[in-house]
């Protein structure tokens, strides 16, 4: 179920209160625009709740012959932690066996920041875009990797700057065939 909009000034009011709670004096000159600021950039940074995959689709998904892996490297992810709301990033990697349909390639970027601009965790995330891809495409095999940075990590807590996440979700011939699965790692790299 889709999620209606923020409320701008009601999300900027809390925005106010809390800058308040942490000491801040949210009069100050270089803080009056600040509440208004943070609830525009958390309307646009949690859009996805306001998405669904047919709809970032725009009917791109179009009838084919082919049946061979189709791959899209290096897609930019920037999304935010559930559990700290800081940001995660980094890349992600998709790729389909198609079975008469295939989708417009830059779709399928659209599908990964759909569920990107969600409150996530990372393998979550990894698992709705391959499950998306599958729907939509009906695809032979899918298969998801992603590589990310946590900033829950890196500017707080264990404070390690250079650990890297790396989650996959593999689906249908790329989970049930080694030679497959092993063709999309390799290309991924």
């Amino acid at each position: 179920m889709l999620s209606q909009p923020p409320n701008l000034g009601r999300v900027a009011a809390l925005v106010r209160q809390l800058l308040a709670e942490l000491g801040e004096d949210p009069d100050r000159e270089g803080l009056l625009k600040t509440p208004e600021r943070v609830a525009k950039a958390l309307a646009y940074l949690t859009q996805g709740y306001r998405q669904t995959p047919r709809d970032v689709l725009n009917g791109a998904v179009f009838e084919s012959a082919a049946n061979n892996m189709v791959i899209v490297r290096d897609i930019e992810v920037y999304s935010l932690c559930e559990h700290h709301l800081l940001p995660f990033y980094g890349r992600c990697h998709v790729g389909y066996i198609a079975d008469g349909k295939v989708v417009g390639l830059s779709k399928i970027a659209r599908i990964v920041d759909c569920y990107a601009r969600r409150l996530q965790i990372q393998e979550r995330l990894t698992e709705e875009i391959a499950h998306a891809i599958r729907e939509i495409t009906g695809a032979e095999g899918v298969g998801v990797v992603m590589s990310c940075a946590h900033l829950c990590m890196m500017m707080r807590g264990v404070e390690k700057q250079n650990a890297l996440t790396v989650t996959s979700s593999v689906l249908g011939s790329f989970r049930e065939d080694a030679g497959v699965r092993a063709e999309f790692m390799s290309l991924v790299r």
